[in-house]
């Protein structure tokens, strides 16, 4: 079958990418720059599973899954920028008044790294923020040169990741993530 990239709609598929090992946990689920900073902090437990189930029946979902051989192995989260924090974020620069979509999460699970996950992700993502009209996809990766990046910190991907895909640079941000600059790469979808 290969991979395949769909909408982010069955939420047992998102729990067993990005949803914390520990249920009662207040972290992971992607929620950090979906929601606001107080309420991503108030949520735990079966609150914040209920929140991203509320998520994944919403239009658009919360990201995309890629899928190999039937099986959930990555998480891509994109969504247009004005529902999310990096509408009201300082580091990171509006470039315009376009309403872009953003793409700021990768996770592959182990086992399944090294096999193109990230790459149909960031296609599966640009196909979607495509399909659901948007003019313009961007993303906050980190600009590491050909240095190895620490996989805790990879989640936000990196320059030479979607540059492969077509993004270009667009501008600098005030971000860094583990040391490395993060840049805004943005592709035109129109």
């Amino acid at each position: 079958m290969g991979i395949e990239v769909l909408p982010a709609t069955v939420f047992e598929d998102v729990a067993t990418l990005v949803g914390p090992k520990k249920p009662t946990s207040n972290v992971c689920f992607c929620l950090s720059y979906r929601i606001g900073n107080k309420q991503n902090n108030a949520l735990r437990g079966p609150a914040r599973a209920d929140r991203v189930r509320e998520l994944c029946a919403q239009d658009p979902p919360p990201g995309v899954i890629a899928y190999l051989d039937g099986e959930p192995v990555g998480w891509a989260a994109v969504h247009p920028r004005r529902d999310t924090s990096f509408a009201r974020n300082r580091l990171i620069p509006q470039l315009d008044d376009l309403d872009v979509w953003s793409l700021w999460c990768f996770r592959v699970r182990p086992g399944y790294r090294k096999r193109g996950i990230m790459h149909a992700l960031i296609e599966g993502a640009v196909a979607h923020a495509r399909a659901s009209g948007a003019p313009a996809i961007e993303g906050y990766p980190v600009d590491n040169g050909n240095e190895r990046v620490n996989l805790t910190m990879a989640y936000v991907g990196t320059r030479r990741l979607f540059e492969s895909a077509g993004f270009v640079k667009a501008a600098d941000t005030g971000s860094v993530l583990d040391g490395y600059p993060r840049v805004l790469m943005r592709m035109p979808l129109g």
